[in-house]
């Protein structure tokens, strides 16, 4: 299939052939028909990181809003303001032609006590619902709701997982499933590979002296909390490294996140460090690398399988050669990072540490292999 017969509005399909978007993804030729079909019916989709969720839910929103109309008819919630940011991007690229009135949700980027009056609106949960219940955003002629990354946002309420299903069961009732089967969940184009440290001080020795001799495109390195990212980004800027970091506790709040992800994703910066509040869609074009520093790991101290995934999903987007880097250090690390292996079914493939040099050329063979 291509785009043109998925009936979507002419200055839809106009925007995105310019956008080059001509063939579907998978998800998107399976969803789009069904999410446009009368009576609407509710949607829980799975797919891969980088297949087009985003354009998904976006085209079908702007096929089914009437812009006659001056009042919100589409919502999308997303867990972080930089992945709504994201969002509003798709939208207002994929609905330049067709006169969409978009505003934000999000700390910083409305005014307060303005009434809201854009066709959609795109918010964080906490500022949409404050402005529902003081009356700015009036939700009577919704016609779509989107939460995006959903499982995330529920498990940051700490929603069981039978709370989850009951919830669903009120609000989604005879819900359409779109899901992965279990083996389809790793990203193929992800080369998954690890870095085995003396101990827990010698990551820090193994990430300068990579980055020393490792010249790509861009990269990011996650880690378990924002006061490590604060200390790794101020030891490798002493080693002349020029280096970004983004975590929810930054002076300025989003202001200042905002800054430092344009000057990320405009390649001011080259390398970020982060910790899980990039984790989750973010789409970085130029990013060939991922570094867990820290392995992700849950509230009650296990790995985070679903985590992982999404980390390493911010390279290899839609089809691209990325690689991954693990740093293990204990027996511990490496007992979770052999979960990680056995869970998703993949090889993780061992990069010398011992000569850097042999290790950095390890790894650039695998990134431009493909």
């Amino acid at each position: 299939k291509i785009f043109s017969t998925l009936y979507s509005p002419e200055p839809l399909l106009r925007a995105l052939a310019l956008l080059n978007f001509r063939w579907p993804s998978r998800i998107q030729a399976r969803a789009i028909p069904i999410l446009l079909r009368d009576p609407p019916r509710n949607l829980l989709g799975q797919s891969q990181s980088g297949t087009g969720k985003t354009a998904t839910f976006v085209i079908t929103m702007l096929t089914r809003i009437d812009f006659t109309k001056s009042f919100t008819q589409g919502l999308v919630l997303a867990p972080t303001r930089e992945l709504a940011r994201q969002i509003m991007d798709v939208i207002q690229a994929l609905g330049q032609y067709m006169g969409v009135k978009t505003q934000f949700a999000i700390p910083a980027m409305f005014v307060k006590g303005r009434e809201f009056d854009a066709h959609i609106v795109v918010g964080t949960p906490g500022t949409t619902l404050d402005c529902v219940r003081k009356g700015q955003l009036d939700l009577d002629h919704l016609k779509m709701l989107v939460v995006d990354e959903a499982d995330n946002m529920l498990d940051l309420q700490g929603l069981g997982e039978q709370c989850i299903r009951i919830k669903s069961k009120r609000y989604a009732p005879d819900c359409l499933t779109m899901t992965l089967e279990h083996h389809e969940l790793t990203v193929a184009g992800i080369k998954q590979m690890y870095m085995d440290c003396l101990n827990a001080e010698a990551k820090f020795g193994v990430l300068v002296q990579l980055y020393h001799v490792l010249t790509i495109g861009s990269s990011i390195i996650f880690v378990h909390r924002r006061e490590d990212a604060n200390r790794i980004a101020e030891r490798m800027a002493t080693e002349g490294h020029k280096i970004s970091v983004l975590h929810s506790a930054l002076e300025n709040g989003g202001v200042a996140r905002d800054k430092v992800i344009d000057d990320f994703r405009t390649g001011h910066t080259k390398v970020l460090i982060t910790t899980n509040v990039l984790a989750r869609g973010i789409d970085v074009s130029t990013v060939s690398m991922v570094v867990n520093y820290d392995l992700p790991m849950d509230k009650d101290g296990k790995i985070d399988f679903p985590t992982y995934l999404h980390r390493i999903g911010r390279t290899g987007r839609f089809g691209r050669i990325g690689v991954s880097i693990s740093f293990v250090h204990d027996t511990v690390s490496w007992m979770q990072l052999m979960q990680v292996s056995d869970h998703f079914g993949v090889s993780i493939s061992k990069v010398p540490t011992g000569d850097v040099e042999v290790g950095s050329h390890f790894i650039r063979c695998d990134i431009f292999k493909g």
